[in-house]
């Protein structure tokens, strides 16, 4: 059997409800939001479990997601099944750097729930915005942004075929335009409250470096890959400078599980809420094998492995 990666999801996959049979059933699972709600002074139960609007809004999603992704973890790690290699879809890269033993869940917890209010605050509401481009490839994606008045460029590239820009809202819907006349085959608007992984957010990284400049990062035990690079990270101390750089670089997801392959991953775990990476990584490589952990039930998936 080759290696086995855990990935984790980013925003957008959140629920009320997600996690909540694990914090039932299992006490590693239910201790890891409690943590969280002290560390950061959250009633992080409510905001997952109980019917409320919070969950949708960025500087809440961020710390309900990381949490629900952790608390799972910790199920799936009691199985005995262990991963090779980390990786996480922006917000995701965050659980992945838990999962890798780089850094404390308590000292995660607090960063994140920084890092979603910096990234709500940077942009006034209704500045920006995010499209996803549906079957033009990013070099022509990148041909029609630069010919675009106004900040806008590629914010993800999440798999072959579907591709997300980010910017200035006028600037995106513009470049929409054009995509489409270039032969995209839809050209989405996302429902975000920003301009996420667009230049619009070098504040936001800013403000992202001071906060962690009082975590402790630790030895890379388990090679995780990074959203800026779309590669391994080798040294411990680039880390921080990658997380302050991630708020406004693009999120290279198809590189991400390129270097993953290379290195000879075969099967996928995606451990969080939905199946948004199974589907991404099912798109860029139909031959390995992908299990996804969302419900309790779902570790016996993992069992089967």
């Amino acid at each position: 059997m080759g290696k086995i990666a855990f990935m984790f999801p980013g925003q957008g996959a959140q629920y009320v409800g997600m996690g909540k049979e694990f914090y039932e059933n299992n006490e590693k699972s239910k201790a890891v939001y409690e943590a969280a709600s002290k560390a950061v002074g959250l009633d992080i139960e409510a905001l997952c479990f109980e019917e409320n609007t919070d969950i949708n809004i960025t500087e809440y999603t961020q710390i309900a997601m990381l949490t629900t992704e952790v608390a799972m973890l910790q199920a799936v790690l009691e199985l005995g099944v262990t991963p090779d290699v980390t990786g996480g879809l922006s917000l995701g890269e965050y659980s992945a750097l838990v999962a890798s033993g780089v850094m404390d869940f308590e000292d995660c917890a607090r960063v994140v729930r920084k890092r979603g209010i910096y990234m709500q605050d940077e942009v006034p509401a209704g500045q920006g915005g995010m499209a996803a481009i549906i079957a033009l490839d990013a070099e022509k994606i990148t041909e029609v942004c630069d010919r675009v008045d106004g900040i806008v460029g590629i914010a993800n590239y999440n798999c072959p075929g579907q591709i997300a820009i980010s910017g200035e809202k006028e600037a995106v819907e513009k470049a929409s335009v054009l995509l489409k006349e270039a032969g995209a085959k839809r050209c989405i608007p996302l429902n975000v409250s920003g301009p996420f992984h667009s230049p619009m957010l070098k504040g936001a990284g800013e403000k992202l470096a001071e906060e962690l400049k009082h975590v402790e990062i630790h030895d890379i035990a388990i090679p995780y890959v990074t959203n800026v690079t779309g590669d391994f990270v080798k040294d411990k101390d680039e880390v921080k400078d990658l997380l302050a750089a991630q708020v406004s670089s693009s999120v290279k997801w198809i590189q991400c599980v390129e270097a993953m392959l290379q290195d000879g991953v075969d099967t996928f775990i995606e451990i969080g809420p939905g199946k948004t990476l199974s589907s991404f990584v099912k798109k860029i490589n139909k031959e390995v094998k992908i299990v996804n952990v969302d419900q309790y039930a779902d570790l016996e998936k993992v069992k089967e492995l």
